[in-house]
């Protein structure tokens, strides 16, 4: 079921355009560019996370367009003003699952005239995809840069077992998560239910000011996030975690995050994120609803289709790699063990993990300068180590 068409343009920088390409994979997509489209320089592709949009890569893309290449990035399958894919909750997951999200990407890159990219760059949920990208077709995507959500590799096969394989069993952390003195659940297991979308989109605050305290909690602007490794995927390990991301077993993500609403002070400073450019997201949310979103996290969390990806068990990302994030960002950590996997073995060329200062999860808009001379810096080093 496609979202309702957009009624206006969007409020972009002077030197970003916005158009659409009909037939990518089953999608109408939506996308955002800057700099030369001829296809005289090399193509870089910037994939969103959520609760965000193309627009979020804004304060980025003219800067590297100006480093030499032409920036792409779309707005992803159930996202914003692509549109083609039926994202009701009660529509097929298997349009929303990895390896169908980088045949999008594949799809969008093809249609352009690219037969490779310079890199592919992934934030938040859109890491993984850019880092499945990578794994899986490193010839068409040369180089890998990972923004707040490390990446530890495919799921393993079951190895060594000649006696069959056991049924996997119910992850008991949920449950040990339940019990705690304060009960808690897990952020991607609440986003996997029905009434996530609706909780949001029709919270007593208003769509616009949850996604301002949402994006308030999870920024550097947030004092209190001091993120630490934690020790293991255990229930009193992951209670560590703020309640954006562990939350009261009987709230609700609106209910979370309503308490730590910015005062307007603090609204009226937030340069990385004025009212009127957070009005994009509010306005955009109203019109689509989070739920497309929300597919993603439905589709990772019911593991129907962990068996297609166990296909690449064992194999690692052999493009030059590296990895991004807000020093004050906890999203770096709360998988235990996932960067230290990241850095060891799923990426044989890592080049650096950089922890940017004055930045927590929204680090390529809270930072943009700093997270462009990475990139820039990165992409140079990898074109150089390519012959390019």
């Amino acid at each position: 079921m496609p979202a309702p068409s957009p009624t206006a343009p969007l409020p972009l920088p002077a030197g970003i355009r916005s158009r659409r390409i009909s037939g990518i994979n089953g999608l109408d997509m939506h996308f955002l560019e800057a700099g030369d489209a001829s296809g005289r320089r090399p193509c870089l592709l910037l994939l969103h996370g959520f609760p965000e949009l193309a627009y979020s890569w804004r304060k980025v893309m003219l800067p590297l367009a100006e480093a030499g290449y032409h920036v792409v990035a779309p707005d992803q399958r159930g996202y914003g003003r692509t549109t083609g894919g039926d994202d009701r909750y009660d529509a097929d997951l298997a349009p929303f699952r990895m390896l169908n999200l980088v045949r999008d990407a594949l799809g969008l890159v093809s249609a352009l005239g690219y037969r490779s990219v310079a890199g592919v760059v992934g934030h938040d949920f859109g890491s993984p995809v850019a880092a499945w990208c990578a794994l899986v077709r490193p010839d068409v995507f040369r180089a890998v840069a990972l923004m707040s959500s490390p990446f530890a590799g495919p799921p393993a096969l079951p190895f060594n077992s000649p006696d069959g394989v056991p049924p996997a069993p119910e992850d008991p952390v949920h449950a040990d998560l339940a019990a705690l003195a304060r009960p808690r659940k897990h952020y991607q297991w609440y986003y996997s239910t029905r009434p996530a979308n609706a909780d949001m989109v029709d919270c007593p605050q208003g769509l616009h000011a949850f996604l301002r305290a949402y994006y308030h909690c999870k920024s550097a602007d947030w004092k209190a996030n001091a993120p630490v490794p934690l020790g293991a995927w255990s229930a009193t390990e992951l209670a560590r975690l703020p309640r954006y991301y562990v939350m009261d077993l009987d709230k609700d993500m609106a209910q979370t995050v309503a308490p730590d609403m910015p005062t307007p002070a603090e609204i009226a400073a937030c340069r990385w994120l004025p009212e009127e450019e957070l009005a994009v997201y509010s306005t955009e949310y109203a019109r689509t609803g989070f739920q497309g979103g929300l597919q993603w996290y439905r589709s990772r969390t019911c593991r129907l289709f962990d068996a297609e990806m166990q296909m690449y068990s064992g194999r690692t990302i052999d493009v030059p790699a590296c990895f991004i994030a807000g020093k004050s960002d906890w999203g770096t950590y709360q998988k235990p063990g996932d960067v230290e996997k990241m850095r060891s073995a799923a990426c044989t060329r890592m080049q650096a993990i950089h922890l940017v200062d004055g930045a927590g999860h929204w680090v390529q808009q809270e930072q943009p300068g700093e997270v462009t001379r990475l990139l820039a810096g990165f992409l140079d080093t990898a074109r150089a180590a390519s012959g390019a």
